[in-house]
């Protein structure tokens, strides 16, 4: 039982030291080579622009059902549903805005990195790049690495944006909260600050991610099978270490009066 532990730890601290130095590596030469502008721009849309119907939708019923189960509850407590925007708005933008555009992304996204680098990884190619005199860490990751902290933010604002939306639907059709009141008491209640805080959650979990799902393909041995245990792994690691990041940043951010 031992012996099992403390290989998986030492499995464990070798994967948290290769991804740290593939890290390193990609500062190295993301500002002493030629920026692969075009392949960061493809990597983008493939990143941004096709997870953005699904993070969409997430939201839009996520915001739904706060303002529903928010609504109830507090109608039941004191016999009118106010501050139902105030409520949805700051579990949005705070909270469940990065949170679940992070777990959008690193299961629609992510899957499809960690799956492209792990073929390249098992058929060689990889290796081909290094024969042509092209790094892989300039050509694969530092694009995929910049279309993840471009794209975060952006799908974190417009999933705030209709998560909103949903729940002023409810409020208004369900509920009876007139729109004025829903607007005013986010207007109101929320500031800068708070928009900030889910902002810089999202440029936290974009690095994270692309740093998993990155590492997980260009580390995948063992041919097809190698590549789904990869893609498998980076998704479940990348959830698990967005919520577990997000107790932490909370806290820090929360401490720092953000």
């Amino acid at each position: 039982m031992i012996k099992h532990i403390v290989k998986y730890i030492g499995g464990l601290l070798a994967q948290v030291g290769g991804a740290t130095d593939m890290v390193r590596s990609s500062f190295f030469w993301l500002f002493r080579s030629k920026f692969e502008f075009h392949q960061a721009m493809k990597q983008g849309v493939e990143i941004g622009v096709n997870s953005f119907g699904v993070t969409a939708l997430t939201s839009l019923f996520t915001g739904m059902v706060l303002a529903l189960q928010a609504g109830n509850t507090i109608n039941n407590i004191f016999g009118d549903p106010i501050f139902v925007g105030t409520i949805v708005a700051f579990s949005l933008i705070r909270e469940l805005g990065p949170v679940l555009t992070g777990v959008v992304v690193s299961g629609r996204a992510g899957a499809a990195v960690t799956a492209q680098i792990g073929t390249m990884a098992v058929t060689e190619q990889i290796d081909a790049l290094y024969t042509l005199g092209t790094n892989p860490t300039r050509y694969l990751v530092i694009p995929r690495m910049f279309g993840f902290l471009l794209t975060m933010p952006i799908l974190t604002l417009f999933s705030n944006v209709f998560g909103i939306i949903g729940g002023y639907l409810v409020a208004s059709y369900a509920l009876g909260v007139p729109g004025e009141i829903y607007i005013n008491d986010i207007t109101t209640f929320m500031g800068v600050g708070d928009f900030m805080h889910g902002f810089i959650k999202s440029f936290i979990f974009a690095f994270m991610i692309a740093t998993v799902c990155c590492y997980k393909g260009i580390s995948t041995r063992g041919g097809a099978e190698g590549v789904g245990k990869s893609t498998t792994g980076a998704v479940v690691t990348t959830i698990v270490l967005i919520l577990v990041l997000d107790y932490f940043l909370t806290a820090i951010l929360t401490a720092l009066g953000i």
